[in-house]
């Protein structure tokens, strides 16, 4: 498939959707609704075609499409013009291809999951499938600049679906991400900027070669060691507010509490995996050195993310903050595996965004379910609920499983190969992480049987179970936590070798 446009033809489009939605009316909620849910279709069978046609033993980019797209000319110093060319460059390799087609469900799921939206549903399916072209943009784009615009396309959709579709305290929450993302954005400007000054490039492929010929630049001009050192550490924090790692965490609770269900799923799905994956694509990638430098205090931070996040999921009332707090928590053993460095600990990490991905999306899917029933996500005023609804509760209880890494499904894989990579370099941090797995359990398992089991309260009687239009969507996302569960190759083959070339410039 290379020479055909593939990627561009995937990214974009969920604008055919847009493109219909601008023709029906405003009132017809039915077709509207449907039209958004099939319009996710489209790039759902691209991703899982181009998954399809993918090399696994195969290193380095594919479905690679490249042209020259606006070359900025400025005078030097001296007079002379400086030329500044971007290019237009798509193409995924074995860490994005996972998270490509993480996406492309993850979306249509969540457009399904709208079903729960009460108004406005034509806006929303525009700004829903927007967002969408933003995040598979993020993964297929191979150049900074490309990959910018797309990051901001993301920033600039969820705001206004948080804004305008979100709970009670919905601007609080959208002003507050906009603030924190915003700030991120701007460092990672920043860093990029500072990237092409370093490089002299902004393409991917271009910066991995140059990348392995810095630490030989650096012992010629020690000049430049604050720079890069400065840049590194401008690509942590970009990356670490999106991730989001302690302290700038704050911003995303209140989204997951305040935002519409299917927004939630993305958000908690997908773009928390933005943060990730920016930190291994640009920081691993391209500073080897410096994360080698620092692993100690990369696995120090995951470590923090573990026990806080555990700690708080563990004392709140409200199932909507625990699964927030377990999001934090869990995102720490991402950052472990990034410290392990070594195959098994990136292997762990990039296993828990997906599957990390796919259980959360299957949280909050259950969350959105539930609020539809009662309107109340507070665990006192829940109970007993699994005498009305045998097969809602059982989902939930299944992902919650999944979350503490239950054996046969995703989170036993993702934590065992993250731990095993940080035991291998930095024992200690790995007993340490382990005793927020320990909390896992306690906080999941209070949160399921304080919501499933014991004596129902009279008004939860009568509660219905699960429609087909729910099941349905639930069970596909289960369906996918026990598939990487039993059969993880499913997503290793793709990865390992990306992987493998990642370590070994790390010197591993």
């Amino acid at each position: 498939m290379d020479g055909v446009i593939v990627l561009t033809l995937l990214t974009f489009s969920p604008l055919i959707g847009v493109l219909f939605l601008l023709f029906v009316d405003r009132g017809n909620e039915r077709r509207l609704k449907a039209m958004g849910m099939m319009a996710t279709l489209i790039p759902l069978v691209g991703a899982l075609s181009l998954y399809a046609n993918f090399q696994t033993g195969q290193e380095g980019v594919q479905f690679k499409e490249e042209v020259n797209w606006i070359t900025f000319t400025a005078i030097g110093s001296m007079g002379q013009p400086i030329e500044f060319p971007i290019t237009y460059s798509m193409g995924v390799d074995g860490l994005s291809m996972p998270l490509l087609v993480m996406t492309a469900i993850v979306t249509t799921l969540a457009a399904v999951a709208s079903m729960y939206i009460k108004r406005n549903w034509k806006s929303y399916f525009i700004w829903l499938l927007i967002l969408e072209v933003g995040l598979l943009g993020v993964f297929a784009a191979r150049d900074l600049f490309l990959f910018f615009i797309f990051f901001e396309i993301v920033l600039v959709a969820t705001f206004l679906l948080v804004g305008k579709w979100g709970y009670v305290h919905r601007e609080q929450a959208a002003n507050q991400f906009l603030i924190y993302n915003g700030i991120g954005s701007g460092v990672m400007l920043l860093a990029f900027i500072s990237i092409w000054f370093i490089f002299g490039t902004m393409q991917y492929d271009e910066l991995i070669e140059r990348a392995v010929q810095l630490t030989e630049q650096l012992s010629t001009m020690p000049e430049m060691n604050w720079l890069v050192l400065g840049t590194f550490i401008a690509i942590l924090v970009a990356f670490g507010i999106k991730l989001p790692f302690f302290p700038f965490h704050t911003w995303m609770l209140k989204v997951h509490v305040e935002a519409p269900p299917p927004v939630v799923m993305l958000h908690s799905g997908v773009m928390l995996k933005m943060g990730a994956y920016g930190l291994i694509r640009f920081g691993v990638e391209l500073f080897p050195g410096y994360v080698t430098d620092l692993a100690f205090f990369i696995g120090v931070l995951g470590v923090v993310n573990i026990l806080y996040g555990a700690v708080l999921a563990f004392v709140q009332t409200d199932l909507k903050r625990v699964i927030a707090y377990s999001s934090i928590s869990h995102m720490g053993i991402i950052l472990l595996g990034i410290a392990a460095l070594n195959v098994t600990g990136l292997q762990g990490a990039v296993f828990q965004m997906v599957s990390h991905g796919f259980i959360s999306a299957l949280l909050f899917f259950f969350i959105a379910a539930l609020t539809e029933r009662t309107g109340t996500t507070l665990i006192p005023e829940l109970g007993g609920l699994a005498k009305s609804a045998p097969v809602l509760c059982g989902i939930f209880l299944a992902a919650g499983m999944a979350t503490l890494g239950l054996p046969g499904m995703s989170g036993f894989i993702s934590e065992f190969l993250a731990f095993l990579g940080i035991f291998e370099t930095q024992p200690v941090l790995g007993v340490l992480g382990v005793l927020g797995m320990i909390l896992a359990a306690l906080y999941m398992l209070r949160a399921v049987l304080g919501t499933t089991f014991g004596p129902a309260k009279g008004r939860w009687q009568s509660l219905k179970d699960t429609r087909p239009a729910e099941a349905v969507p639930m069970l596909v996302l289960l369906g996918f936590i026990i598939l990487i569960g039993v059969y993880p190759a499913v997503l290793n083959d793709p990865l390992y070798v990306t992987l493998e070339s990642i370590v070994a410039r790390m010197g591993g």
